[in-house]
């Protein structure tokens, strides 16, 4: 026995690339589960060395066959671990004592079984861990290496061809990602890896989605999640996707709000998992895809075509109707449709027929069937526009042409710089597999290829964001640590945390009694709010505790004796510290900025509109902290009522620098006091030309 660990890159190296395999518990019958792998590696030509073990046989298919572990007179890189669930855990420890650094191991009966299979799951961490072996599973398909011929798995899709290519695929579901595995093959993409992670007791999804990634083979990453274990690392695990070029495409169920949590602010209560997951993950460059059809096309698209430097896209069509279906998709998701300029519409002109529309979406009519030249120059001449980054190029049928067809998209793929796709809608086999064979990615429908360049074009705007400005760094607010309380802080102890912290906050003093009051108002100036202080009031408003728009010493003296009365009246056992005496801002727009500790991710900012915005419509949007000023004016530009910012019926824009600014100061404050901060709400801000300011506040903490 060995206390070794590999070290990741080590056990995950010989878990995808091994030199040599044993399958421990193989079976003589090559159609059972357990027969399957030694099926799967014979039939794909795997060149490495194969030691099934299994104590019944001598050989099977012709290989020798050992009794155990100990007898195999070689070193081991992967174990295909087919044995039931009770023998496991053993197995494991002598691959330990083998050195042997990974295991797939297929049985169930573990963490997705209930409390016993939870325990038997940890005791297999621990053995694992304590043998020095990575372990993929349990519950699991295993794994396919494709390029080496690595069919560790007893999935149906090895029953078939696996054919190597650029698109590595891990999923965290067998079933469905056999089916999408399948899918891929049927449309002709190669998938150089497929990993299924099963339960994750030790490889997780970021892990072998990293290793995958390493590979120089790979172009893109696909995935289908479920849920993550280790969010920081899945975004480290984006962050160096997007250095290294090679996008991240991901499928995740979970889009409802079921799994928001109750809390004490309107930032926990918005926060619904999918909604952070989704904001996250366009935020360090990954491509979310809707179901596993459209992460296909993404992957396709990815994998075959340059990335465009804009958003401009010109729209190529043999049918008028399909070319306005897809502009409008176009600007829904986003993309510009550029009016061509007069050179390149004059160009036009000498190349369609005079029934052709010249503008975009250009109509070559189906009399590019009789002269293909119109195709070819249609194409070449619309991306010569300055205002055109992409093309989408549409057609269907065909049968009849597709040797035509092939020979005009060899000259365009030669002649064009910018990037392209066909959609080629009810296209037959040979045509659609010879375009593929040109390098050419080629998709079966207008929308999903409008769908697949808008993924393509945020993929690139994120990425060259990304590369231009460095890693941001957790800037640590000159403030002492948080005071030791839990719950809802203290009015002031949360004022001065925050305005040590950059974080611009009306003037505000704490009173005890009425005069103290007057006496804070008489020094902040007229006029002024008053809100009740109390530890068990944390919304204010619902116990008529705050009274704003005091304008003399009278009206603060009787606010006082009446918020206080209402709290009273509102909750009889309320702890009353005493009242507030606030600045009365003033802004034009309300907005709400908060903080939120989110169990996948960690800490994750809000940005939103206040009012009914927030209330019914729920306009907000979410980033990972910290933020930088530019990620936070992104975070403005999502909200559905973004223009409400920029000004609407006269009423002038916000100054939305100094917003932005506002709600990085939050997510840096947020980063830094990570372990002690729970939830914080600023709300409202109040937004105006000359700035922002937050005029209340809430601020839960952890013991």
């Amino acid at each position: 026995m060995t206390d070794r660990m590999p070290a990741s890159s080590e056990g995950l190296q010989a878990l995808l690339k091994p030199r040599s395999i044993a399958i421990l518990g193989a079976s003589d019958d090559l159609n059972k589960l357990n027969g399957r792998p030694l099926k799967f590696l014979i039939r794909a030509g795997y060149k490495g060395r194969i030691y099934p073990i299994n104590p019944k046989y001598a050989e099977i298919a012709g290989i020798k066959c050992y009794p155990d572990l100990d007898s195999v007179p070689d070193a081991i890189d992967l174990a295909i671990v087919g044995v039931p669930a009770r023998a496991v855990l053993e197995s494991v420890r002598a691959l330990g004592k083998k050195r042997v650094p990974a295991a797939v191991v297929f049985a169930s009966g573990f963490g997705e079984m209930g409390a016993e299979g939870a325990r038997l799951e940890q005791e297999l961490v621990a053995a694992a861990h304590a043998a020095g072996v990575r372990v993929l599973g349990p519950n699991g398909l295993g794994l396919i290496n494709a390029f080496e011929g690595v069919l560790a798995t007893f999935s149906q899709y090895g029953n078939g061809e696996t054919p190597a290519g650029p698109i590595g695929f891990v999923t965290q579901s067998g079933a469905l990602g056999t089916a999408i595995a399948a899918l891929a093959r049927g449309r002709g993409l190669g998938l150089g890896y497929f990993v299924n992670t099963g339960n994750e007791a030790d490889v997780t999804f970021v892990d072998a989605m990293g290793a995958v990634l390493d590979d120089p083979r790979i172009k893109v990453g696909t995935g289908y999640i479920e849920g993550l274990k280790d969010g920081e690392g899945f975004c480290q695990l984006a962050r160096r996707a997007v250095e290294i070029g090679k996008p991240l495409v991901v499928a995740k169920v979970g889009r409802t709000r079921a799994g928001a949590r109750a809390a004490a602010s309107h930032t926990g209560s918005l926060a619904g998992e999918d909604i952070v997951f989704d904001a996250v993950v366009r935020q360090f460059g990954v491509i979310r895809a809707r179901n596993e059809s459209q992460m296909l096309d993404f992957a396709d698209l990815l994998s075959t075509t340059p990335l465009p430097d804009g958003r401009g896209v010109a729209i190529v069509t043999q049918s008028g109707g399909a070319g306005v279906m897809m502009a409008d998709r176009a600007e829904e998701l986003g993309l510009d449709v550029p009016v061509l300029g007069e050179q390149i519409r004059e160009a036009l002109k000498n190349v369609l027929p005079a029934f052709g529309a010249l503008s975009n979406p250009v109509d070559v009519t189906a009399q590019f069937i009789a002269e293909p030249m119109i195709l070819k120059e249609s194409v070449r001449i619309v991306l010569e526009d300055p205002k055109v980054a992409v093309a989408v190029i549409w057609f269907q049928l065909m049968t009849e042409f597709v040797d035509s067809l092939v020979a005009i998209f060899t000259d365009i793929k030669k002649t064009v710089k910018k990037p392209f796709v066909v959609s080629w809608v009810a296209g037959p086999e040979k045509g659609v597999k010879a375009l593929r064979d040109l390098g050419i990615c080629v998709l079966g429908g207008g929308e999903p290829a409008i769908d697949a360049v808008a993924g393509m074009v945020r993929y690139a705007e994120t990425r060259r964001r990304l590369l231009a400005e460095p890693p941001l760094a957790t800037i640590r607010p000159a403030s002492p640590l948080l005071p030791g309380v839990r719950g809802i802080a203290p009015t002031m102890v949360a004022a001065e945390a925050l305005a040590t912290a950059d974080m611009p906050l009306a003037k505000v003093r704490l009173a005890t009694s009425a005069e103290e009051a007057v006496a804070t108002a008489n020094a902040i100036g007229y006029p002024v709010v008053v809100k009740i202080e109390s530890p068990d009031l944390p919304h204010k408003t619902e116990a008529s505790g705050v009274r704003l728009g005091l304008k003399d010493a009278a009206a603060v003296r009787a606010a006082y004796a009446e918020v206080v009365a209402n709290a009273r009246r509102y909750k009889a056992d309320a702890r009353i510290v005493g009242v507030v005496v606030q600045e009365m801002a003033s802004g034009t727009v309300e907005c709400v900025v908060g903080l939120r500790r989110d169990p996948t991710f960690g800490m994750v900012v809000m940005a939103g509109l206040g009012g009914i915005f927030i209330e019914a419509l729920k306009d907000v949007a979410f980033r990972k902290a910290p933020v930088s000023e530019a990620e936070a004016r992104l975070m403005l530009a999502d909200l559905k009522g973004a223009a409400v910012l920029g000004g609407v019926r006269g009423r002038p824009a916000v100054d939305q620098v100094a917003l932005a600014r506002l709600i990085a100061a939050a997510s840096r404050f947020g980063a830094v006091h990570a372990d002690r901060l729970e939830e914080l709400d600023l709300n409202p801000v109040l937004a105006s030309p000359e700035g922002a300011v937050a005029v209340d506040w809430l601020m839960v903490l952890r013991g």
